[in-house]
């Protein structure tokens, strides 16, 4: 009988292990946390704590020296945490993951290599279309931290800072009526026994209105609610459980509101109306010495003489009016507003080790695909495409 020659032995027969896969997971999970370069922005995407806990789960931080001392957050903090800190900002943008607050500005996206993810806020103004067309050119995937969706509907992120930036307009409102500035009032927030309580108006009915409502009535603040949503308004009013005014915007009755408030909190961003819902001839009519804070200022504004101001210099004066437009209010608060993203965050990408690679985490994650806005280059965001007219995809036909 004839020997069969085999072309393998039975040694080369067996499963040998694949490397290559495992040595792509591994460099898949380094993160960089890039030292924000906006103007004012002292926020940070992960706080030292977030960074032991995703340590101790196998990942690797790469944080820029500098990054968190905006925030109170040392680099020895973060080293002890198990970062490592890097001097160089090239170096960062040479990590598959980018974390950072502010949108990226286009000398930061030149640094950022192809094919990176990229998590960050999306703020889409004039100059976006530039920004827009390098992050597509250089294939990135991009997710919005804001639009990240939870399955019961809420945006977590959002909400958590809406909360602080409505509970800080009434804080920043009360400093401004009070002797410490030039133009306060020497107002008190407090119910006391036979004074007379401040008056406050509070246009819109979403989390900011929400959070700063029930802030001032727990100061003891006389509070009236303006919107157009009845059912937003007896959800609020319900809640508080307070004997608070609400009105949908009729602007007889907001006119005379104005006139008599002491503070006016404006919280209706620009794409919920086609106008501006206090005119300036409303302002006009207003009280010497009342204040307006205008939470929604960097999404168009809700009042008619509102202009950009910044943290540096953040009121203004008009018709005996003083203007507070700061925009991105949270970041005056920039550790607990860290804190409360990186919260948030870092279970996210805790949760995407065990599906070998984030991209396929986003693939089996509906919340976090909903903040996808480009995914490998392609456009999946339709307020994208109805802006800029750039291509749309669904998100759900390309993964």
């Amino acid at each position: 009988m004839n020997k069969i020659n085999y072309p393998f032995s039975k040694e080369e027969l067996i499963p040998q292990e694949e490397r290559l896969e495992l040595t792509q997971i591994k460099k898949e999970f380094l993160i960089g946390v890039p030292k924000e370069s906006s103007i004012n922005e002292k926020r940070v995407c992960l706080t030292p704590d977030s960074v032991s806990f995703l340590v101790s789960n196998d990942f690797k931080i790469s944080i820029e020296a500098g990054a968190g001392l905006g925030s109170n957050f040392t680099d020895f903090d973060y080293s002890e945490a198990g970062a490592t800190i890097v001097k160089n900002k090239e170096d960062i943008y040479k990590c598959p993951i980018i974390l950072k607050i502010a949108p990226p500005t286009e000398n930061e996206i030149n640094l950022i290599k192809s094919n990176s993810i990229l998590i960050s806020a999306l703020d889409l103004n004039k100059n976006s279309l530039n920004i827009l067309d390098k992050l597509i050119s250089k294939k990135i995937t991009c997710i919005a931290f804001e639009y990240i969706k939870e399955d019961d509907g809420s945006f977590p992120v959002l909400s958590q800072l809406s909360e602080i930036a409505g509970q800080a307009s009434i804080l920043i409102s009360s400093e401004l009526l009070s002797n410490t500035t030039k133009s306060g009032k020497g107002l008190f927030f407090g119910n006391l026994s036979g004074v007379p309580p401040t008056e406050i108006v509070i246009i819109g009915s979403g989390n900011v209105a929400k959070s700063a409502a029930i802030t001032a009535t727990k100061l003891g603040s006389r509070v009236k609610l303006f919107s157009n949503s009845i059912f937003r308004l007896n959800q609020i009013k319900v809640l508080i459980d307070s004997s608070i005014y609400t009105s949908t915007i009729q602007s007889k009755q907001l006119t005379k509101a104005l006139m008599r408030c002491d503070v006016a909190i404006g919280a209706i961003k620009g794409n919920e109306t086609t106008s501006f819902v206090v005119s300036e001839e409303m302002v006009m009519k207003m009280k010497k010495g009342a204040v307006i804070v205008d939470v929604s200022i960097d999404s168009q504004g809700t009042f008619e003489t509102s202009n950009l101001t910044s943290h540096d210099k953040p009121t203004f004066e008009k018709y005996g009016v003083t203007h507070y437009c700061v925009p991105n209010i949270p970041s005056r608060y920039s550790r607990t507003s860290s804190l409360c993203i990186s919260n948030i965050i870092t279970p996210y990408l805790v949760k995407s080790k065990k599906y070998g690679s984030f991209e396929n985490f986003i693939r089996n994650n509906n919340s976090l695909k909903n903040g996808v806005y480009l995914f490998n280059g392609l456009n999946t965001n339709k307020m994208i495409y109805e802006l800029f007219e750039i291509d749309y995809k669904n998100i759900n036909t390309i993964i």
